[in-house]
């Protein structure tokens, strides 16, 4: 269960181990999901359309961008970036993970909601995906221009694009697109995870008694559910976000086609709505959900499973210590 269940006869596990949970949890999905955040980022940043027809679009399909990076860029190509991306991965997983079980825990002790209610998962969640984002915000941008850039690459390694950045583009340069990612991201995780509980609930109502067995099913079915609403319901701000974040980094996006420079948020909505019309809010929405029900998926799958493991091997330990045999006192003579 995620978040704070005071259930009598549901083991609750300790704050380090749901963090430990959320970061292995985080790194394991990133691993496998990052080609498909590589083409969403690069479809998000593209100017033009998204369609075989217009004469300077460079990506306009899955396939076709999957064969274009690879025959371009290498296989590696799918992994740029992975390095940032892990660290972010493992920290947002963490503080995610940890902030979302302490409020559901105030919320028990403070209020008389219950903790497994749709709108405290959506609260909660929102807020705890709020902290974690501010936690690794330097991070997701250094991700995002690292799988947004070409051949010859502007940033050599995690140092390099440190240096660079700070040092063309001062420190604020590593919150860049940052209101647009708490707006974002406060409805997007607050919907993954009351979603996620409620799909739950109708797993329970609608699979016969003897399909309740797999638990591991049930997780990533109803964490794949979460991740396509949630993703579906907010897209647009997560493209906004996306360009916003590789503003200033324009000279490694020429090679793509046509290179935009905002303002803001608001300019940014602007001249997307003026050039692209409300498609170009929904580029790249296609691999972005089929990575949203891999990434949410997996997410929770391996969160449960792996507190599901730590919890037991607490449990052998403290069984194992309460069979060892007391020693009895020596006799006096």
């Amino acid at each position: 269960m995620v978040g704070y269940d005071p259930k009598p006869n549901r083991k609750q596990n300790s704050k380090a181990e749901v963090a430990v949970a959320g970061s292995a949890s985080g790194l394991v999905t990133r691993t496998l999901v990052s080609p498909l955040d590589v083409i969403k980022i690069r479809f998000q940043l593209q100017v033009e359309h998204l369609s075989s027809s217009h004469p300077h679009a460079k990506y306009y399909g899955i396939i076709q961008a999957a064969r274009q990076i690879l025959k371009e860029e290498g296989p590696t190509a799918f992994w740029k970036g992975h390095i940032p991306a892990q660290i972010l991965s493992i920290g947002y997983g963490a503080v995610q993970f940890v902030t979302f079980e302490l409020l559901t825990e105030l919320v028990h002790r403070t209020m008389l909601y219950d903790t497994q209610d749709f709108s405290v998962h959506f609260v909660c969640g929102g807020l705890s995906a709020c902290a974690a984002t501010l936690a690794v915000q330097p991070v997701d941008v250094l991700r995002t221009r690292f799988a947004a850039q070409g051949e010859p690459k502007i940033y050599k390694n995690l140092r390099h694009g440190v240096m660079m950045m700070y040092k063309t583009e001062g420190p604020l340069a590593f919150y860049r697109g940052l209101p647009p990612t708490l707006i974002a991201i406060f409805p997007y995780a607050g919907l993954q995870f009351s979603f996620y509980s409620a799909l739950k609930q109708v797993y329970e109502w609608a699979v016969p008694v003897d399909g309740k067995k797999n638990a591991n099913l049930k997780n990533l079915l109803c964490g794949s559910g979460a991740g396509v609403i949630s993703k579906t319901l907010t897209y647009p701000l997560d493209l906004f976000k996306k360009r916003l974040e590789v503003g200033g980094f324009e000279k490694a996006r020429e090679p793509f086609g046509q290179v935009r420079k905002y303002e803001g948020f608001q300019d940014c909505v602007q001249k997307i709505f003026q050039e692209e019309g409300t498609q170009g809010f929904f580029k790249g929405l296609t691999p972005s959900l089929l990575k949203s029900a891999l990434s949410t998926g997996l997410v929770f799958f391996w969160y449960e499973l792996f507190c599901h493991l730590l919890s037991s091997r607490n449990t052998s330990d403290s069984k194992s210590q309460a069979l060892i045999p007391l020693p009895t006192p020596s006799s006096q003579p």
